[in-house]
């Protein structure tokens, strides 16, 4: 599904999670709070541990599947004063490695090897409508990871 700011991947009411469409760096999610609150200090201390532990999950789930050299996790929020947390896989030929994205490139060559990669939330089946992400790709393998697995301190309380 899409939605403002990318491919929704995962939801539970909570917040949700995001595939920006940024071809320079494929893979880079958005873990965003469903509420509008401004900073992580306006969570209740059990809900920051909540939203974390999904950022952190997204992460987990990026690592396995794209295995970059580093993941970057920023929450900055100065243009969208609403919580979200960018989880961003970065590999040394990306344009600004070993810099910022949002820095000018590092690189003379500002094109980026893409990585071919598209990752999807759907249902197994009517049978088992248990959720999982999926990677397709042509030179890479598909594999399917069970999103329970992966989040499963989101889908609790």
């Amino acid at each position: 599904m899409r939605l403002p700011g990318g491919d929704l991947l995962w939801r539970d009411g909570f917040c949700r999670v995001v595939l920006v469409d940024d071809p320079g760096y494929p893979g880079f999610c958005r873990v965003v709070l469903e509420r509008h609150v401004k900073e992580m200090t306006d969570l209740e201390p059990a809900e920051r541990t909540r939203l974390m532990n999904t950022v952190f999950a997204t992460e987990a789930v990026l690592r396995e599947l794209l295995d970059p050299d580093k993941v970057n996790l920023a929450s900055l929020g100065n243009v969208t004063q609403h919580l979200h947390w960018h989880v961003i896989p970065r590999h040394r030929r990306d344009r600004h490695f070993p810099r910022p994205i949002w820095a000018e490139p590092s690189h003379a060559d500002a094109r980026c090897a893409r990585l071919p990669t598209a990752v999807r939330l759907r249902p197994r089946s009517d049978a088992d409508s248990t959720d999982h992400v999926e990677l397709r790709s042509p030179s890479i393998k598909p594999d399917a990871l069970p999103i329970s697995r992966i989040l499963p301190a989101a889908r609790s309380g």
